[in-house]
């Protein structure tokens, strides 16, 4: 859903081939002589956290483009994650101590994108060696010869320009000690960011914060007491009492000790028997209601006119960890409306049988799940910001991007805490629904048992598809008509389908049609009158109905679209 209009260019580079010398290190002899021997002193692993257990210390990433995550790893608890990006190549390096004339193995595992691994300074030739991709962990290894006054090298991992994040785990630099193998002792972590509450229940309240550099452990506080402990970077306090707010903090610790606390957060249990009771009507009406100004009227929820029978707050905030959402009240930017009347003006809608929803994503929505750490962020943010502030479920309208595999696992972690009462949309782009292959279709098929309607975005298009293989253009009855067919035929139920559309001319940068055409459109598809010249083989009489962004531009046009719109949904068969 757009907030502003823009578009960019990416310059690919070519990439280089690049090779190293492959060698192996031979091994040191060792002669006996009656009872007196002697031997060449055992060669040694000279790299410093060459696991990454103590985060990125000993190492040093252009443009802070590394990070340290606990999944995957090779071995060990953490391994390295960089990212390129424009004009960096996420190079990460560390300086190794090493003996004059002599010969050392270099090596380290790589998973994902484009990854090289080198050493440079060596006073002799410099070697590196590189790995196109892998979606498993893959061996590097080269050797390389120190000149005759050589004692410090540089060895380095980096990606390739524009290509995806490549990750690395332990590092060798294999041969005569150089003095500096020996790795410092721990020092006291500092302290946890990032701790958010996540799922509640009336006796519980979960917890999540960002990873420590060095930390083995987390003590988690409930009002100054100590409450639990976790090796993780999640734990869940029980114990409590129904509809009481507590305060939590975190701190990190390790042999050396433990640092000090993280800031607190407050946390309220869920009240005893509560939750929205509201259900979606056979045939719905869908509209996003914006949490800023853009141009559009200002509303109040209560602004919002009953044609509308799912509103979707719009949008969700990203937060620092991964996966997680938070929500922020435009209280500035919609003339003084505050969290106390928002709140109230849910349970009025709900109490008129609304539903009331949490839109994640937009136009400019950065909020990423592809991996099981984030799939449960995603599950426990999105079902506390439903206890919080009493939304009957979720909205994804993700336009950047998304992993159906893990997104997948989110939205049945999320049902089985919300229940059967969750309401579930979705408000994927055309592009995104061209084929059942595609992320978002797989997605929307994997929780089909779950899933109240897809609207698709019939705008900012272009010319698509549809289900018989015809290119139509949008702004026509024929493009509504014959890319619904692609869903419809494509293995969601009728009831799971809806046909999103801008709500005037100002609303989308291009794919408005008028309401009659929308109205024409449910029309062929679920009665097979008033087609085009497309006309579907069949007709879907339990179509879930209309979406339109917005309810604000809606308003802007003086609700010509859902005066029009709403009264039709409500009268398909």
């Amino acid at each position: 859903m757009e907030r502003s209009a823009g578009s960019s260019r990416r310059r690919r580079r070519s990439r280089p081939v690049l090779g190293g010398t492959m060698a192996v290190v031979a091994a040191a002899a060792l002669t006996v002589t009656g009872l007196v021997s002697t031997a060449q002193a055992a060669d040694v692993n000279n790299a410093r956290n060459a696991g990454f257990e103590s985060g990125l210390a000993n190492w040093t990433c252009a443009g802070n483009s590394g990070a340290i995550v606990s999944s995957p790893v090779h071995g060990g608890t953490s391994a390295l994650k960089a990212t390129p990006a424009g004009q960096d190549n996420a190079k990460c390096s560390q300086a190794v101590k090493v003996k004059p004339n002599s010969t050392y193995t270099l090596s380290s595992w790589v998973q994902g994108g484009y990854a090289y691994l080198g050493v440079s300074g060596t006073g002799t030739t410099d070697v590196s060696t590189w790995s196109p991709g892998s979606t498993t962990w893959t061996k590097l290894s080269t050797s390389f010869k120190t000149g005759a006054n050589t004692t410090s090298v540089t060895v380095y991992t980096h990606g390739w320009y524009g290509q995806a994040a490549y990750l690395a785990d332990d590092f060798e630099v294999t041969g005569p000690d150089g003095g500096g193998s020996e790795e410092p002792g721990p020092v006291i972590p500092g302290a946890p960011a990032g701790l958010t509450a996540g799922a509640t229940t009336t006796s519980s309240v979960s917890l999540s914060w960002n990873a420590v550099s060095g930390a083995t452990g987390y003590t988690v506080y409930r009002d100054g007491v100590q409450a639990t402990t976790s090796t993780g970077t999640s734990a869940t306090v029980t114990g409590l009492t129904a509809d009481t707010a507590y305060q939590f903090s975190v701190s990190a610790t390790n042999a050396a000790g433990e640092s000090v606390k993280s800031a607190a957060i407050s946390a309220r249990t869920a009240k005893n028997g509560t939750g929205p009771v509201t259900s979606v009507p056979k045939h719905a009406v869908t509209g996003y209601w914006q949490n800023f100004n853009n141009g559009a009227t200002v509303q109040k929820l209560s602004d919002v006119p009953a044609d509308y029978d799912i509103i979707a707050v719009s949008f969700a905030d990203a937060t620092a960890t991964q996966g997680a959402v938070t929500f922020n009240l435009d209280t500035a930017g919609l003339n003084g409306y505050t969290d106390a009347q928002f709140r109230s003006d849910i349970k009025a809608k709900q109490a008129a049988g609304k539903n009331v929803i949490i839109s994640i994503g937009g136009e400019l929505g950065t909020v990423r799940v592809d991996n099981d750490a984030s799939a449960t962020a995603f599950a426990n943010s999105v079902y506390a910001l439903m206890q919080d502030y009493g939304f009957n479920g979720v909205d994804i309208d993700l336009e950047n991007g998304l992993n159906a595999t893990y997104m997948t696992k989110a939205l049945r972690q999320l049902s089985a805490k919300a229940g059967p009462g969750l309401v579930l949309t979705m408000a994927p782009q055309t592009i995104d629904m061209q084929s059942t292959s595609g992320e978002y279709f797989k997605t929307a098929l994997n929780v089909k048992d779950i899933l109240t309607v897809v609207n698709m975005q019939y705008y900012n298009s272009g010319s698509m598809l549809g289900c018989d293989g015809k290119v139509y253009s949008q702004g026509s009855v024929d493009f509504l008509t014959a890319l619904a067919c692609i869903q419809l035929e494509g293995g969601l139920d009728p009831s799971q389908v809806g046909i999103g559309v801008p709500a005037s001319t100002r609303g989308a940068g291009s794919g408005y049609v008028s309401p009659s055409i929308v109205n024409a459109a449910l029309d062929c598809l679920a009665k097979g009158t008033n087609c085009g010249s497309f006309k579907p083989s069949k007709t879907y009489p339990s179509l879930r109905g209309a979406m339109t962004w917005s309810t604000n531009w809606d308003a802007t046009a003086g609700f010509a679209w859902s005066k029009a719109v709403g009264p039709h949904v409500r009268s398909l068969p």
